[in-house]
């Protein structure tokens, strides 16, 4: 069998429950690639690996020897890697010369980053220039400091526009999917259906496209 791409993934929507795991090494990598559509090298390595108290130290080259090993280790799954906290939100440049940097020093598959209706033009600028991107929105790790923790979204139903905006604004830039982290059930299936692009949700029920764990 040949490698899963994001355009496997994405042709998943509403056919298939696409299976997400995390994998941080080769041993794990190995020991999923069997079992998932898709493996996510995410940034909480830094929390489950290094003990940090959340993903903010996690460098850009830890993300890249970590994703070189779980590349290196697997043939089927398709796998994304996350963009670490500052690594790409300063400017579109900055964004393209990391994912750039991440691309070809891992052969992953695409990257995943952080926000909604503020990355638009970073996510176009991305996908415009050949770098597949699965889009984060919800509850977002990156931002849990100036969000005052980890706190599940879309509980009050006159909070829904602006996730929904940013689901589909992830959408509009070109993005192959969009993890829904720490979301209220029913925000979460309303945005599954209003988007043609697949949901990948942690913590936001089962009424998503997928699941990552």
């Amino acid at each position: 069998m040949k490698r899963k791409s994001v355009i496997d993934i994405k042709e998943m929507k509403s056919k298939t429950p696409i299976v997400c795991l995390t994998a941080y090494t080769a041993t794990i990598g190995r020991f999923l690639d069997n079992e998932a559509d898709l493996l996510l090298v995410g940034d909480s390595l830094g929390m489950v690996l290094y003990d940090h108290e959340n993903t903010l130290t996690v460098t850009l080259q830890q993300m890249i020897n970590h994703s070189q090993a779980v590349v290196k280790s697997t043939s089927k799954a398709c796998i994304v890697t996350d963009m670490p906290f500052g690594s790409y939100e300063e400017s579109v440049d900055k964004a393209f010369k990391n994912a750039a940097k991440v691309m070809k020093e891992t052969n992953c598959n695409g990257i995943k980053l952080e926000g909604g209706r503020n990355m638009f033009e970073t996510v176009k600028y991305l996908t415009d220039r050949s770098i597949p991107v699965m889009g984060h929105i919800g509850l977002q790790p990156q931002s849990v400091i100036i969000d005052g923790g980890y706190k599940v979204k879309g509980r009050n139903k006159f909070d829904w526009d602006k996730y929904i905006d940013d689901a589909i604004a992830i959408e509009e830039a070109g993005a192959f999917s969009v993890v829904l982290e720490g979301m209220a059930e029913p925000l979460a299936a309303e945005i599954t259906s209003r988007i043609s692009i697949p949901t990948i949700g942690i913590g936001a029920s089962p009424n998503c496209d997928g699941q990552v764990l």
